[in-house]
């Protein structure tokens, strides 16, 4: 039981709510009104969610060293020694093999691409990219991108080039952000990761503001654009880029007032002004497009 409880803390489950991004073209592309999208997705999600613990298993292989001199990580069940490398290798190994499975029983051909693709990706940024600056980011970025691809490829939607940039800049913000609360531990005297060499708080901080300052007009571009009125018959989609820029500014609160920007996702799970907007971005855009 006590190697069960590891293994699914080396999973990290909670960290499933990045794969969420694979439902943004069902919601944009009307897809939840048929029944065959929607479960074809809810696949994608599972699938991915398979590879991302997939993911997380080998950088925590690979960051063992690093891992056991942060204050927070060192927790983990592999710098703990709650498990040992060779038994973490093999769940890997599963978690992979899982992932290309359900791909390939039950989703397009497509998506078996972007899904090896997001594979590849994370492998190459564990063993490499990921100690290079601005590298790291974007790799992150990309990632991100590739679930909303999976999520369109997996349905039969069209993936705009809005969703496909709007992910992408959303995504860096993030990065950064994660990036400065290394920076801000590696100050304080533990060692994180190679690539902040590559940081400095001035530099990411300006990052964040560039980004988001991006992600505010590119979201106020999208709703106003004239096609995107006329694909989904409103001109009033501009309302929803209220909840885009409160959430923008309570995660630059979060990152720069409180420093708690270490983990996106946690930050997202505990803090419920965000998870207030998020929600009501969402009704918010379902209202638009499904009901009025």
């Amino acid at each position: 039981m006590h190697k069960i409880k590891a293994l699914i803390r080396i999973a990290r489950p909670y960290q499933y709510v990045k794969n969420g991004f694979v439902f943004l073209p069902l919601l944009f592309g009307y897809g939840i009104k048929e029944i065959q999208p929607v479960v074809l997705t809810f696949f994608a999600f599972f699938a991915f969610c398979l590879a991302a613990s997939s993911v997380y298993v080998l950088n925590d292989i690979k960051d063992i060293a690093e891992d056991a001199q942060h204050p927070v990580k060192r927790r983990r069940p592999l710098p703990s020694g709650e498990l040992s490398k060779s038994e973490a290798i093999v769940f890997f190994l599963v978690m992979v093999v899982l992932s290309l499975l359900v791909a390939y029983l039950l989703l397009p051909v497509k998506f078996i691409a972007v899904l090896a693709g997001y594979l590849f990706l994370n492998l190459a940024y564990s063993l490499y990219l990921k100690h290079h600056a601005i590298v790291d980011v974007v790799c992150i970025a990309v990632g991100f991108v590739l679930r909303v691809c999976a999520g369109g490829f997996a349905a039969g939607i069209y993936i705009s080039h809005w969703i496909v940039i709007m992910t992408f800049l959303l995504a860096l913000f993030l990065a950064f952000a994660k990036r400065r609360d290394d920076i801000i531990l590696s100050e304080n005297g533990h060692d994180t990761r190679k690539c902040i060499d590559g940081y400095n708080i001035e530099f990411v901080s300006a990052s964040m503001g560039f980004m988001a300052s991006i992600i505010i007009v590119s979201y106020l571009l999208y709703t106003l654009s004239p096609e995107v009125i006329d694909k989904h018959g409103t001109n009033q989609l501009y309302l929803t880029a209220f909840w885009v820029i409160i959430g923008v500014l309570r995660y630059m609160q979060i990152t720069f007032v409180e420093n708690k920007s270490g983990s996106p996702t946690l930050v997202l799970l505990k803090d419920y002004l965000l998870q207030a907007v998020v929600i009501l971005w969402i009704i918010n855009v379902y209202f638009l497009l499904y009901v009025m």
